[in-house]
C-alpha cells in the first residue's frame, strides 16, 4: 500500500492557505493574489477594461502558482466561502498535468487554524 500524498486548501479570491495530511506531517503556507486597491485604481483610472484585463492576468498567476503546489500531491481538497476553488478546478481541468490527481471541491465558510486542520483531518479520515 501507498501513502497518497494529501492536502487541504481553503481559499477565497485574494489567498489560500495550505494544510497538509496528516496535521503531523503539515506544511502550512500561503499564497495571496497579488492585486492591490492601489492596483485597481491606476488601472482603473486608464479604463475600466484595462483593470478587468488586468485582474484577470493577475487571477490567472494566483491560480497557476497554486497549481504548482497541487502537482505535488495526489489527493486535493479545496474548500472555501467563494467560487474562487471551482474556478480553479476550471483553470486546472484545462491542463492536462492534473487529471491524475483527485480533486474534490466542499463549501466552507472562514475558519481559525484549528477548524481548517480539523476540517481537512475529518475529510481524509472518512
Amino acid at each position: 500500500m501507498t501513502n497518497k500524498k494529501r492536502l487541504g486548501i481553503w481559499m477565497d479570491h485574494s489567498s489560500a492557505e495550505f494544510i497538509g495530511y496528516p496535521a503531523n506531517k503539515s506544511k502550512e503556507d500561503i499564497v495571496e493574489l497579488n492585486f492591490t486597491h492601489d492596483d485597481m485604481q491606476e488601472a482603473l483610472n486608464r479604463s475600466e477594461n484595462l483593470m478587468h484585463n488586468k485582474r484577470q492576468q493577475k487571477q490567472a498567476a494566483f491560480y497557476k502558482e497554486i497549481g504548482a503546489i497541487i502537482l505535488k500531491y495526489d489527493e486535493v481538497l479545496l474548500f472555501g466561502p467563494t467560487d474562487a476553488k471551482v474556478e480553479l478546478v476550471n483553470f486546472l481541468e484545462e491542463d492536462h498535468h492534473f487529471d491524475a490527481i483527485h480533486i474534490e471541491v466542499k463549501e466552507s465558510e472562514k475558519m481559525t487554524k484549528n477548524q481548517l486542520h480539523s476540517f481537512v483531518n475529518d475529510h481524509f479520515n472518512d
